[in-house]
């Protein structure tokens, strides 16, 4: 909706000025004024414009106008409702004015339509000055309800076949109805097959918003689209739907029946609002940005935040950054080009070539700004934070503290600098929702006799199509090294010791819900968790990975099989050509041959498969991978990362899959009265398809809150820091509970 000046200057100059967008601004000609009042919400004001009849004003923005009011009533209720099959219970939400209930109850196979809306002024102000729009209200269908929408909606449950959200810009209380928690309820309140259409905001003003909107959404909704529909007195004149439907196989775009008595509306350009022009496409489906970039940053009100890196998570943590109008960023990355590819369509993003070997580039780049993020291997973060020492620029990484960071706090606390860590997915949101509940179980007298916490980033199950049931999303050179590390934890009261060669032989089935088969096994060193996490009664501490059932057996083949190794091998150097893969197979088990029968035989003498059926299986596996065959090999020096040049290819996200997240703590708790419960917190996401990834989300987007909270203050410890205390883990999970990300908590 467009915005307005206050309700005294257009008195003063018998003209309303909208203040649609920075910058720009419409004028009505006020011709006389009709209504003022302030509600117990908002100021209400209704005028007779010169051109465009009677003018509702709420708050300053102008809600409709006789003259144009019907493009958008009719564009938001009849997409969702002509493309339902039978629509017969409908919501509203906000609307008060009538104009979508006016065009619900024209659909014959609607039985009960309800409004919501939480200020009564404004039905009753529609009746007097917008009869035409408010007419509906008193239709026998209709039931109007002033209330708290988020309240109703939550004592509604799979009721309604279509909620339509009549909302005002996303600014004040109105934000959190383009949040997720929000669309989570509107999606819990439909029955099967139901749909939702929103106000969806401007293409030539709010991109950024409305690519966030989508992806919300379909993180939710198996549909999930944007329409659109043109009117003078809206920003630009331009105001779009973001249009979402429960049943998988519903086409949005594919009207089902006629709708009568419409001036603006059609079935052709039902279809039509969904061709979006060039620019708003690409950036909505690609996340480039190519519509010109004229705005400039404002130099001084500037907050300058440089981010080192550019891998999967750098997207999401950059797009967060930046929401924030005062923050600038500079992307640095070794190439420039790199940088260029990231910096696509980012408003107030500048990108720079930097090799952080040098330091005394490094130096004065990382002088220059306020924070920087550190998103490159984890090796090079104490560089950086040498050179944050020298400029006394703040620190965020998502890595965990090495021993070499580590040794840089007392220097850290004397430069006065935040360097905040561990602030990603794994490590991240499981320490802050971790740390929640021992601080809740401490604070209540308890203790802590059993940890247990796993996590895996995997393929969504249609996409877990390979022997494996994984694909890399990251290097898989650090995917299977991490494969072959030792692992450490509490068990029982005591210390337990695994060798990384037998680390796969330790995975056990791990149940979190029928809907997947999970194996757990132990990640590194879990121990002096038992310190970080101030839980010195815990009796077993194990953190450690998921992944589907069949890859542990699989991995301890190629180990035993010697392809994990990367010790180096003269008939696999980089200079020389590549050979068959039977031949390089037949070199490292020590065939006889390099026919499938010898291999096959010669693994069988390394491996001791439990059964018949697991032995076709992995064999199968092997056989996909190519190890059998006679293609050549990508020569890398050594047997790991020859397969990890394979792999990459083989492994890889196609375009449209989708990756998950899940991530569960197990605590086993001793109340006060001496009784036993068994409590879980539990995170399962979805990567959207064509945007971002699961796993890029829940790094990228927890680390751009911490890099918000260091710049505004809420994060100010000095030191080398982590997420292990209620001081800086709060703020964070308010932050991240707005954006959708939380773990549900359940007592078992």
């Amino acid at each position: 909706m467009s915005v307005c000046s206050s309700v005294a200057p257009v008195h003063q100059r018998r003209r309303l000025v909208q203040r649609a967008w920075p910058g720009q601004a419409l004028s009505l000609k006020v011709k006389k004024i009709l209504h003022v009042e302030k509600s117990l919400y908002q100021d209400v004001l209704v005028f007779e414009s010169e051109t465009y009849g009677n003018v509702l004003v709420l708050d300053g923005a102008v809600q409709c106008t006789e003259r144009d009011e019907f493009s958008y009533q009719e564009m938001i209720t009849h997409i969702p409702m002509a493309s339902h099959p039978n629509p017969e219970r409908v919501l509203v939400i906000g609307g008060g004015d009538g104009g979508v209930l006016r065009e619900v109850v024209k659909h014959d196979s609607v039985k009960e339509a309800v409004l919501c809306d939480i200020d009564e002024a404004v039905p009753r102000v529609s009746k007097t000055y917008l009869p035409h729009m408010a007419s509906a209200l008193d239709h026998p269908k209709v039931t109007v309800h002033i209330g708290d929408g988020f309240k109703f909606l939550q004592d509604k449950k799979n009721y309604f076949d279509v909620i339509i959200t009549d909302s005002s810009d996303p600014e004040g209380p109105a934000a959190a109805l383009f949040e997720k928690p929000y669309f989570a309820l509107l999606r819990d309140a439909l029955r099967e097959g139901g749909s939702i259409s929103t106000q969806g905001e401007c293409v030539w003003l709010h991109l950024p918003l409305i690519r966030n909107l989508r992806q919300t959404t379909r993180e939710l909704f198996p549909v999930a689209d944007y329409a659109y529909t043109t009117i003078p007195t809206y920003p630009s004149g331009q105001i779009g739907f973001v249009v979402c439907s429960k049943d998988a196989s519903r086409n949005l775009r594919k009207p089902l029946r006629e709708v009568p008595n419409c001036r603006y509306y059609s079935a052709k350009i039902h279809e039509a609002s969904f061709v979006l022009p060039q620019f708003a496409e690409t950036a909505l489906n690609e996340g480039r940005y190519i519509a010109p970039n004229v705005l400039k940053s404002d130099e001084k009100a500037s907050k300058k935040v440089l981010l080192l890196g550019s891998g999967y998570v750098a997207g999401p943590a950059a797009e967060y950054i930046l929401r924030d109008t005062k923050n600038s960023l500079t992307i640095g990355c070794r190439t420039l080009s790199t940088a260029q590819s990231l910096a696509v369509g980012l408003d107030r993003a500048t990108p720079v070539s930097i090799d952080v070997a040098d330091t005394a580039a490094l130096d004065k780049l990382v002088t220059e700004h306020d924070v920087v993020v550190s998103l490159i291997p984890y090796t090079f973060h104490a560089d950086v934070i040498k050179s944050a020492i020298k400029g006394k620029t703040h620190v965020v990484t998502t890595s965990y503290v090495s021993p070499a960071m580590r040794e840089l706090d007392a220097a850290a606390k004397e430069a006065g600098i935040v360097v905040m860590n561990e602030i990603g997915l794994d490590p991240g949101i499981d320490h802050l929702y971790a740390v929640k509940v021992f601080d809740e179980v401490h604070a209540a007298g308890g203790k802590i006799k059993s940890f247990l916490s796993y996590c895996g980033g995997l393929p969504a199950p249609e996409a877990a199509d390979n022997p494996l049931g994984y694909k890399f999303s990251w290097s898989s050179r650090g995917v299977l090294l991490a494969l072959r590390n030792s692992a450490k934890l509490y068990q029982a009261g005591k210390l337990v010791e695994i060798e990384g060669k037998d680390l796969m032989s330790h995975a056990k089935p791990y149940y979190i819900t029928p809907a997947f088969g999970f194996v757990a096994y132990p990640n590194r060193d879990s121990t002096p968790f038992r310190e970080f996490y101030n839980i010195p009664e815990a009796e077993t501490v194990v953190r450690g990975t998921l992944r589907y059932q069949g890859f542990p057996e699989f991995i301890d083949t190629l180990v035993k099989i010697g392809f994990l190794s990367d010790e180096p091998k003269e008939f696999l150097a980089k200079d020389k050509a590549g050979l068959p893969w039977n031949e390089v197979t037949a070199k490292a088990i020590n065939a006889k041959d390099t026919t499938e029968a010898s291999l096959i035989a010669t693994i069988k003498s390394l491996v001791n498969f439990p059964s018949a059926a697991e032995e076709e299986r992995i064999l199968s596996g092997l056989r996909w991978i190519g190890l059998f065959a006679s293609a050549p090999v990508t020569p890398r020096g050594n047997l790991l990362d020859t397969l990890c040049a394979t792999l990459e290819q083989k492994m890889a996200y196609s375009q449209g899959e989708r990756d998950m997240v899940m991530l569960q703590h197990k605590f086993e708790i001793e109340n006060k009265d001496g009784s036993r419960e068994t409590r879980t917190s539990t995170l399962l996401d979805f990567g959207v398809p064509h945007g971002w990834s699961s796993m890029a989300k829940l790094v990228g987007v927890p680390c751009g809150i911490a890099v918000q909270l260091v710049l505004n203050g809420v994060i100010d410890r000095k030191g080398v820091v982590a997420p292990y205390d209620a001081e800086i883990n709060n703020p964070i999970i308010v932050a991240l509970e707005k954006e959708g990300i939380s773990l549900i908590e359940r007592t078992i």
